[in-house]
Order: C-alpha cells, then structure tokens, then sequence
C-alpha cells in the first residue's frame, strides 16, 4: 500500500505549456507570445515583481468550467489575465512543490484569487465562476526560456 506522501507524488502524466501571455502594464491586455525568457521577476516583458506572485498560471481545463459557471459559451485566456495556461497537469495539487517548465523551474505558492475586474470581464457573476478555479501564484526558483508546447513536470 502506498503512503499519502507517495500518492501526492504521483501523476498520470506530464503537462504542457498552452498558452503564454504577457501582461506589460498593469490595466493593459495581455498579449500572446509563443515564447518568453523567465527570469526571478517573472517574464521579460511582463509588470510582475519577483517574489511568490512572480508568475501566475490556470489549466486549460477550468476554462470551460469558468465560462459553465459565467453562463458563457466560451472563455478566452486572454480574459483571465494569467501568465501561462497549461493542461495535463493538476496544478492544485502541486502547492509547495517544484514544477519543470520547459528550462525553467518554479515553485507554486499558492491560489490566485481572482480579482473584482472579472466581474466586468466575464459579466454578472463573474468573479464568483472564477472563485476556486482562478489559477496558481508561483515563485521563480530557476530562471530559463518558456515557449508554447513545452512539458510541465513535477521537479
């Protein structure tokens, strides 16, 4: 029989990198790239400041999920203004570890709630559909290029 140590440790398989979006003012869109250098302060080119909120990501998967909950047929990432979308992996139970990303690692710190501007973004109710699927805060531990399509493993 396996420890609850050994079954928090295991995964049905490695991720991957979806989406990469930079942010470069606070109010100002996010903008798409297909890859970005990631550095202690979070992505060149992005208004974050380093520290356990350097780099913020959501899995592709909570995104029908979030527009389910807003009554949407669709949600783009764009909208909900996070750093990386990544998929195959759950995130959520990867708090407090080291995660792989492409030549980067990163320590998940904790959630990112959503802010009260997805209320505006997403319609009525939105900052509500997002509570609990908001996506993860992350700390940068080791610097290093990101891209669209790169694994995301446990480290």
């Amino acid at each position: 029989m396996l420890t609850l140590a050994e079954l928090t440790a295991r995964h049905a398989q490695a991720g991957r990198i979806e989406a990469v979006l930079l942010r470069p003012a606070r109010l100002a869109p996010p903008e798409p790239v297909a890859e970005a250098e990631l550095g202690q302060a979070g992505l060149d080119g992005d208004h974050a400041r380093e520290g356990k909120r350097a780099l913020t990501l959501i899995q592709a998967e909570h995104l029908p999920v979030i527009a389910a909950f807003a009554g949407l047929e669709r949600v783009e990432p764009e909208t909900l203004r996070r750093n990386l979308v990544v998929s195959g992996l759950n995130l959520a139970a990867l708090r407090g570890r080291r995660l792989r990303l492409g030549a980067a690692e990163i320590e998940i710190t904790g959630p990112c709630a959503p802010c009260s501007r997805m209320e505006a973004a997403l319609g009525h109710g939105g900052y509500t559909a997002m509570r609990g699927h908001g996506g993860w805060c992350a700390r940068v531990l080791v610097p290093g290029r990101i891209a669209v399509g790169d694994g995301v493993a446990p480290g």
